[in-house]
């Protein structure tokens, strides 16, 4: 008991022997709170808007409020940028869509694609005709934008990315009239202008509707709501099994559609040979596969991997859709422009015309240097530098008749 004691009787002591340094250290060192200290009141921030708003009333009487000076004309000018739907904004200025091709392929190829059909992720801005009603909407400046001069202040104010505003306005009207063509919307010849400008016709110009549902939707909050009792009955008028919302078990789709009936295999295999055996009936053996027999296989393989470097743009073998470019099935000895659902440059159209069809030699001339072969045309690839991988192309290309 008594070691104890000690111990908090040592332990007191020492407390008492700390807080008397500390009082005398404070005593000593610390400034003492004069009697007069000023005090900040509470409502200093309303003192503060009562003289910013006495100043205002004082400054408005002779017409000057004392802060900075007017804007210079040129200073308005450089942010007043917005083109309006009528016109209104529109700087003096032309521009070609030959120029425009070239303009494009130097500033916005590398996000939006040589011929605007978008990079990656980058958006694209040709394209989506006539798919605004469907479920996946591909919405570009020819399928869903009402107004050109919104592509004209957008591509003026903010484009090309990380270089804003470095176009001449002539450089900005002929790259719209490029995105223009790219959308079928006007000719190769084109050349956009201010005088001219309002004359293009947008597509879905007629597909917006004014926003009033500041007065149309007025009723829905001016009107006192309904808080309790507001439907005599509720009644289920449909079920997620039926409106098909209700997930399947896993892979049961993939299954169904992976077993077709024993019926069907046999019906597919007995159409199937009839119809072989009538298309050799009508096709003479010397017609059937005309380059099958010359085909260098080898070389092909080589031109599949050359193929490569179109295939952003052209696809072939079965299956292949019109992409930017058109199919190119059956291209050897076929005429130019030779793909009935495919728009093609007016200029290859008048070539096919002609009666000029894809042999090798032409095939080759244009594979070599697109433009110098048919003036105006859409494809902007530079071409093939190499006349072995030229060869590889028209030898792979042999492979779909």
């Amino acid at each position: 008991m008594s070691k104890s004691l000690n111990l908090y009787g040592g332990v007191g002591v020492g407390l008492v022997a700390l807080l008397t340094g500390a009082y005398n250290f404070a005593d000593r060192n610390v400034t003492p709170m004069p009697s007069d200290a000023p005090k900040m009141a509470a409502e200093a921030d309303t003192d503060f808007m009562l003289i910013a708003a006495a100043q205002a009333s004082d400054a408005a009487a002779d017409g000057k409020f004392g802060l900075g000076r007017p804007a210079l004309p040129e200073e308005v000018a450089a942010w007043n940028l917005d083109v309006a739907p009528d016109g209104t904004g529109l700087p003096v200025g032309s521009g070609s869509v030959e120029d425009g091709e070239m303009l494009f392929s130097e500033n916005c190829a590398v996000c939006h694609g040589e011929f605007a059909e978008g990079v990656g992720n980058w958006p694209k801005l040709a394209g989506g005709e006539g798919t605004l009603a469907d479920k996946d909407p591909l919405k570009t400046v020819g399928s869903y934008w009402p107004y050109l001069s919104t592509v004209w202040d957008y591509v003026h104010r903010s484009m090309p990315f990380g270089a804003a505003q470095t176009l001449s306005n002539d450089e900005v009207y002929a790259i719209t009239a490029y995105i223009l063509f790219s959308n079928y919307l006007v000719d190769d010849d084109f050349v956009l202008s201010n005088e001219n400008f309002l004359e293009v016709e947008m597509p879905n110009a007629d597909g917006f509707i004014v926003d009033d549902r500041e007065e149309a939707e007025k009723h829905f909050w001016t009107a006192e709501p309904c808080m309790e009792n507001c439907k005599d009955s509720v009644e289920i008028t449909m079920r997620a099994a039926v409106l098909d919302v209700t997930p399947e078990e896993e892979g049961a789709a993939d299954e169904a559609a992976a077993e077709p009936t024993a019926a069907t295999e046999e019906t597919q295999t007995a159409t199937a040979e009839p119809a072989q055996e009538a298309a050799a009936e009508e096709t003479p053996a010397a017609e059937a596969t005309p380059a099958a027999a010359s085909i260098d296989t080898a070389l092909a393989e080589e031109g599949e991997n050359v193929f490569k470097k179109c295939k952003a743009c052209h696809q072939v073998g079965e299956g292949a859709t019109n992409k930017t470019g058109p199919v190119l099935n059956g291209v050897i000895g076929a005429k130019l422009a030779h793909v009935e659902d495919f728009r093609y440059s007016k200029t290859i159209v008048e070539m096919g015309e002609s009666g000029m069809v894809w042999d090798e030699a032409n095939l080759s001339a244009f594979l070599a240097k697109p433009r110098d072969f048919i003036s105006g045309t859409k494809m902007s690839f530079a071409g093939l530098r190499k006349e072995d991988d030229i060869k590889a192309v028209i030898e792979y290309l042999k492979t779909f008749p």
